[in-house]
């Protein structure tokens, strides 16, 4: 017997905004030091199920399935919030990550992806 998939609630749902492959941005940071970890998709079955489990699960474009960070790396990652932003269509998801966030290894997917942009100083900050 298999278990029926975990489903939205209809007032969390009815406030989604999909992109046109019916999916969210999950923009996912650690809980402790607040870095942004990597980013990842949902559509509302993979936000059901990590709503519902405490660790999260994604859309792998890719491979059109569903994994769960950890799974297959032991890298896992734990809930501690998610969040829906003002348009309905980026999530914010709060995790005590184990490991390495990125595929590569490292701790963000982010690391060494400095592009070197101009940041000015206060004081030369005008409108």
């Amino acid at each position: 017997m298999t278990t029926p998939a975990p489903r939205l609630d209809p007032a969390l749902a009815a406030r989604l905004k999909h992109d046109d492959a019916g999916l969210l941005t999950a923009v996912v940071q650690d809980a402790t030091d607040h870095r942004v970890l990597m980013v990842g998709w949902m559509d509302d079955e993979a936000l059901a199920r990590t709503l519902s489990s405490g660790r999260v699960t994604y859309w792998s474009r890719s491979r059109s399935e569903y994994w769960r960070k950890g799974d297959t790396s032991g890298h896992v990652q734990w809930v501690r919030s998610v969040a829906l932003d003002c348009d309905g269509d980026t999530l914010l998801v709060s995790v005590d990550q184990v490991g390495a966030a990125c595929h590569r290894g490292t701790d963000t997917c982010f690391d060494g992806g400095d592009l070197g942009a101009v940041v000015l100083p206060p004081t030369e900050r005008t409108a």
